[in-house]
């Protein structure tokens, strides 16, 4: 463990080692502290919804050569329940390759720490940041190590988990749990994923190898009880639920579930240490943009450090420029996901028109169309 580095990044997961590894071939000296006292163990499986451009970040990185569980997303079907309107995206009309990708995330970690293990970033495990605070120019990290606490300064920290800091944040509890599962299907899915919306709160298959990751939310009663039930009577609940666009469910594995709400940081900058990914901001999973947010924090705080001289590290004055980047799109971000929770997870005979309408005119008019995807997969510059 370093006593100073330039910058000292607190979290070693994909959007912590991203940051990293986008700084690795810096003129700064890069820290990483991450709590898990051994990287080579794979994590628990579990999905994640890459867009295109997360994907064009880990191709500059040289990651994405190495993934090998991989499964593109060529068209979006967006739907609600008991009423009309639908809306197609195709990564053709986009004239992209695809609109984005299901990877696990396990396997993504693993590639990412393979990666700065070949840097000079120091990578350090089993060691949490217990607190920060500035101190002059710079901030003063309390650093728990087996049982012993050391104090590390930086001109930069750089927060990317859930755990460190503490800086005032906006929370919103929807009173919603998502309820993952792995589904197999009598139909083959053709590389479409698909957001279902329900007055229970919005239901998404996505393409996984053969088989369909599933995000189904509902409330915490309701997924409880689901979690509790055989197979066969899950998968009658499941059909009923989602509809027949993929035939009958024939199997489903690794059920789990987790809560769901919105958490943000007031204030993501403070002096000398800014928040990123999780740290910053928590969505709802509806359109899968969290995760990609996070990338997309990292790869622009990246191009700020570059650009700025050694000596305005961590200032004011470049923690600012940052945010006001960082604003539209992350302030985008989480608008558009709360608004379509809000939205969508009703039953009100009004809005289900209005939904009906809004989805309807998503589809006919290209341009909205075209705005919208191109926003869920590169998000937005200030």
């Amino acid at each position: 463990m370093q006593a100073h580095s330039d910058i000292i990044i607190a979290g070693g997961g994909p959007v912590g080692a991203t940051l990293a590894l986008l700084l690795a071939d810096s003129r700064f000296s890069v820290q990483l502290i991450e709590a898990r006292a051994d990287l080579s163990r794979p994590l628990h499986r579990r999905t994640l919804a890459l867009s295109y451009g997360s994907r064009l970040i880990l191709e500059r990185l040289g990651v994405w050569a190495t993934l090998r569980d991989v499964t593109p997303i060529t068209t979006i079907h967006i739907s609600q329940r008991g009423a009309l309107g639908m809306a197609w995206i195709k990564a053709a009309e986009e004239n992209l390759p695809a609109l984005g990708y299901v990877v696990d995330y396990a396997e993504l970690d693993q590639a990412l720490h393979a990666c700065l293990r070949a840097t000079t970033v120091n990578v350090v495990c089993g060691a949490r940041v217990a607190a920060i605070r500035p101190t002059g120019g710079y901030a003063l990290l309390e650093v728990q190590r087996d049982s012993v606490r050391h104090a590390l300064t930086t001109r930069l920290a750089v927060i990317a988990d859930g755990g460190a800091g503490a800086a005032q944040r906006v929370t919103r509890d929807y009173g919603q749990h998502a309820l993952i599962a792995t589904v197999t299907t009598e139909l083959p899915h053709q590389n479409c994923a698909f957001e279902r919306f329900t007055p229970d709160g919005p239901a998404a298959l996505l393409p996984q190898g053969d088989a369909c990751a599933l995000v189904w939310t509902a409330t915490p009663e309701r997924v409880a009880a689901l979690l509790e039930l055989p197979e066969a009577d899950f998968l009658a609940q499941l059909h009923a639920h989602f509809g027949d666009r993929l035939g009958r469910f024939l199997s489903v594995s690794a059920r789990g579930s987790f809560p769901l709400g919105l958490r943000y940081a007031a204030r993501p900058i403070q002096p000398h240490q800014v928040m990123i990914g999780n740290a910053a901001q928590m969505l709802h999973p509806v359109a899968g943009q969290g995760f990609n947010l996070g990338l997309r924090d990292a790869w622009e705080l990246a191009e700020v450090i570059r650009t700025r001289p050694h000596g305005e590290l961590g200032s004011a004055a470049m923690l600012m420029g940052y945010r006001r980047q960082r604003q539209l799109d992350t302030r985008g971000g989480i608008f558009f996901t709360d608004l379509l929770v809000r939205l969508f997870s009703n039953d009100n005979a009004l809005l289900k028109h209005s939904r009906s309408l809004g989805l309807s005119a998503l589809q006919l008019l290209p341009p909205v169309k075209h705005f919208v995807a191109r926003r869920m997969i590169f998000g937005a510059r200030g």
